[in-house]
């Protein structure tokens, strides 16, 4: 009964994580396909590869563990590196940047290290919405060549920070 308790109670080495091969939505919303982003640049994937999200929340997360590379000083998009080379847009909503940052706050700092799920932009959406601007939100690989594959989620329901909706090889 001794060794049962000692068992028990006994630390647990620590796992070595596996290399996470998906982003999570960066917001709470609809899946769509970047196909019906309203603005060429994504629908053609010209900007990069992913899928889009039709937000309903109002905070923007970071869609994977890595770098805050980049918040555009309008704060309608941020850029991340992860730990493998992939670097990711998150582009909120389209023609937002004619707000000039109106609508939005910035909860994150450049350069810092943030993990899955973390608060980057919170939203003014009804502000967004009364300047008839569409909330499609694109979620890119923009550096596409440097995945094997990328498989983008582009229907359904997803929760910010915990659905996965691009998975990618690398």
């Amino acid at each position: 009964m001794a060794n049962f308790f000692k068992n028990l109670f006994k630390s647990k080495s620590k796992v070595e994580e596996a290399p996470k091969n998906f982003l999570v939505a960066a917001a709470t919303g609809n899946a769509i396909p970047l196909s019906e982003v309203p603005d060429q640049v994504f629908a053609q994937k010209l900007a990069g590869d992913g899928m889009a999200i039709m937000v309903t929340g109002d905070t923007i997360v970071a869609p994977a563990d890595g770098e805050l590379s980049l918040i555009f000083k309008t704060k309608h998009a941020f850029a991340m590196t992860l730990e493998n080379g992939l670097e990711i847009l998150v582009h909120i909503g389209v023609d937002t940047v004619s707000l000039n940052g109106e609508g939005f706050e910035q909860l994150a700092e450049q350069g810092t290290k943030v993990k899955a799920g973390t608060p980057i932009i919170k939203i003014d959406r009804e502000f967004i919405l009364s300047k008839e601007l569409s909330l499609a939100t694109p979620i890119l690989i923009t550096n596409v060549d440097a995945a094997k594959s990328i498989t983008p989620v582009e229907s359904g329901s997803v929760v910010a920070g915990e659905t996965a909706v691009v998975n990618f090889e690398v």
